[in-house]
C-alpha cells in the first residue's frame, strides 16, 4: 500500500514538474522585437524641448533623503495617494511611511496601493498591519498577478515599478522597494545603494497641469490598477487576526505621534520649489501591462537614444543578463559612440543570486561588447538603474539591464531632458565610479587610487561556480 502511494506521489510530482516547465517557462522563452506599429509612431524628437517644461526634479540618493522625502510628501497630500511597489515589508521605515499614510487617510485622502502579487504573498500576507491599512475606508490595497500555483504562467510577468505620486502635485520614482534594505538608516549592515528621481509638478491646479509627466504616470497607474489583473487584498479582517490588527493600528498611530513630537520637520510644509532643479521635459516610458512575454518599449528608446549620442553614454545598472539581440545593440552602441561606460556591480558585491551566477558565466562575453566597464567595489551592493546621454539627457527609473526588465516585468522610467538635471546625475554617478575598479576586456582590474577587489568567500564561490552553470538551463527569467 505504502508503495503504491509513494509511487502514484512520484507521479503526480513528475507531472507537475512537466506541467511547470511547458506552463511555467516555455511560454516566456522568447525574445520578441517591438512591432512596426511602434517603431512608426516612435521618435527621438519626442523627449527634447526647447523651452522650459513645467516639472522641477531632483536626484535623491541617500537613503535617508529618500525615507524622510517619501514621508513629507504623504503627510502634506490633500485628495490622492498613489503608492505603487514591487515589495512592501514589515520594518520601521514601512510603518513610519503607513502611519502618515493612515493619518492622511483619517483626514479624507484616498489611498491606493500596488504590490506584486508575488512579493506581496511572500512578505505582507501575515502583517495585521496592511489589514488595517486594507480595510480603512479611506484606503485599497491590490495585488497584481497573484501568483497560482495551478497557473505556473503567473510566476513571471511580475510588477516591478516603484513610485509614489501625491495629488498631482509631487512623485518619486525609482528603484527603492518599500523597506529598511532600501530606506533609511534602520540596519545599515544590509542597506542597499539606490536611486530615485523626485519631481515636482509647478502648474498643479492649473490647466497646464496635464503637461506634467505625473499625469502620464497617473494614467499608467490607473490603467494597471483596473486590469484584470489587478485583485483587492486586505479588505477583510480574518476572525482571528482581529487583536493583532487592533494592536498594529495602536502602534502606528504611537509611530505617527512619535514622529510628530521628535521630528516635526518631516509631517510639515516642503518647498518642493526649492529643492528641486529646472528641467525642459520629463516624459515617462513603460513596459506593457499584461504578464505574458512582452514586446521591449523600454529597451527598444533606450537604446534608439543611446545611438543618437553624440559624445558619450553612461550607463549604471546592478547587473546585466543579455541575449543575443542585447549584446548586438551595446556592442553597436560601443562602436559608434565616442564613450561608453557602464558601471555595475561585481560578482562580490551583487545581492541577486541569480544574475550574479550569471555574470560569472557570461562575464568575459559582457566585457567584450567594448564599453568601459567599472565594476562597483562599494560597502554595499548598488541597486541603481540610470543612464546619462551626452549633457543634456538623464533617466532614472527600475529598469535592469536583464532580461526580465526587458521582456516580463513591467517596468518604469523617467526620461529628462536638462543639462542642470543631467548634470546632478553625472555627479552622482562620478561619486560612485570612486568606489569603483574599471575592468579590462580580460576581465582583470585596474587601478582607482585605493580602492580594493571585494572578496567572495570559499563557500559562495563553490555555489556560484554551480548555479551560474545551472541558471543558464533557464536564464531567460533571470
Amino acid at each position: 500500500m505504502i508503495r503504491k502511494f509513494l509511487k502514484w506521489t512520484r507521479r503526480v510530482l513528475l507531472g507537475y514538474l512537466i506541467y511547470l516547465i511547458v506552463t511555467g517557462l516555455l511560454p516566456f522563452a522568447g525574445s520578441p522585437d517591438v512591432d512596426d506599429a511602434f517603431k512608426e509612431r516612435f521618435s527621438t524628437d519626442q523627449f527634447y524641448s526647447d523651452t522650459v517644461g513645467v516639472d522641477r526634479a531632483a536626484v535623491i540618493d541617500d537613503s535617508v533623503d529618500a525615507l524622510n522625502l517619501r514621508i513629507q510628501m504623504v503627510s502634506q497630500a490633500k485628495e490622492r495617494i498613489i503608492l505603487s511597489s514591487f515589495s512592501l515589508k514589515r520594518d520601521l521605515s514601512c510603518k513610519e511611511i503607513f502611519s502618515t499614510v493612515l493619518e492622511a487617510a483619517d483626514r479624507g485622502v484616498n489611498v491606493q496601493i500596488l504590490v506584486d502579487g508575488l512579493s506581496g504573498w511572500m512578505d505582507m500576507k501575515n502583517d495585521p498591519m496592511y489589514y488595517v491599512l486594507g480595510t480603512h475606508p479611506n484606503i485599497e490595497i491590490r495585488y497584481y498577478n497573484m501568483i497560482n500555483f495551478l497557473e505556473p504562467w503567473t510566476a513571471n510577468g511580475r510588477l516591478h515599478d516603484k513610485f509614489l505620486i501625491v495629488d498631482d502635485t509631487c512623485l518619486i520614482l525609482g528603484g527603492r522597494n518599500t523597506s529598511n534594505y532600501f530606506l533609511g538608516n534602520y540596519n545599515t549592515k544590509v542597506l542597499s545603494y539606490d536611486r530615485d528621481i523626485f519631481v515636482y509638478n509647478t502648474k498643479t491646479g492649473t490647466d497646464k497641469t496635464k503637461s506634467s509627466s505625473i499625469s502620464d504616470t497617473i494614467s499608467y497607474f490607473e490603467s494597471l490598477w483596473d486590469c484584470k489583473y489587478s485583485e483587492t487584498v486586505f479588505n477583510k479582517v480574518p476572525s482571528g487576526k482581529k487583536g493583532k490588527v487592533k494592536a498594529s493600528e495602536e502602534e502606528l498611530r504611537s509611530i505617527y505621534q512619535t514622529m510628530l513630537m521628535e521630528r516635526p520637520e518631516l509631517l510639515s510644509e516642503v518647498n518642493y520649489y526649492n529643492i528641486t532643479i529646472e528641467t525642459n521635459k520629463i516624459t515617462l516610458i513603460t513596459n506593457p501591462t499584461h504578464i505574458w512575454t512582452k514586446q521591449p518599449y523600454i529597451w527598444y528608446t533606450l537604446v534608439e537614444l543611446m545611438k543618437e549620442a553624440d559624445e558619450r553614454v553612461y550607463v549604471q545598472t546592478p547587473y546585466m543578463v543579455l541575449n543575443r539581440d542585447m549584446y548586438a545593440d551595446l556592442t553597436e552602441i560601443a562602436d559608434s559612440v565616442p564613450q561608453f561606460d557602464i558601471l555595475l556591480n561585481s560578482i562580490a558585491g551583487g545581492d541577486n543570486v541569480m544574475a550574479s551566477s550569471d555574470y560569472r558565466f557570461n562575464r568575459k562575453k559582457v566585457l567584450a561588447i567594448g564599453a568601459n566597464f567599472h565594476e562597483f567595489q562599494g560597502s554595499h551592493s548598488m541597486h541603481n538603474k540610470s543612464l546619462v546621454i551626452d549633457d543634456d539627457l538623464a533617466i532614472i527609473g527600475s529598469f535592469n539591464f536583464d532580461m526580465r526588465s526587458v521582456y516580463l516585468d513591467t517596468e518604469v522610467m523617467m526620461v529628462v531632458n536638462g543639462e542642470a538635471f543631467t548634470k546632478s546625475l553625472e555627479n552622482e554617478f562620478f561619486r560612485m565610479e570612486q568606489e569603483s575598479l574599471p575592468v579590462y576586456a580580460d576581465g582583470t582590474y585596474g587601478t582607482n587610487g585605493d580602492v580594493t577587489p571585494l572578496t567572495i568567500s570559499p563557500a559562495k564561490a563553490i555555489f556560484y561556480r554551480i548555479t551560474s552553470i545551472v541558471f543558464q538551463l533557464f536564464r531567460f527569467i533571470l
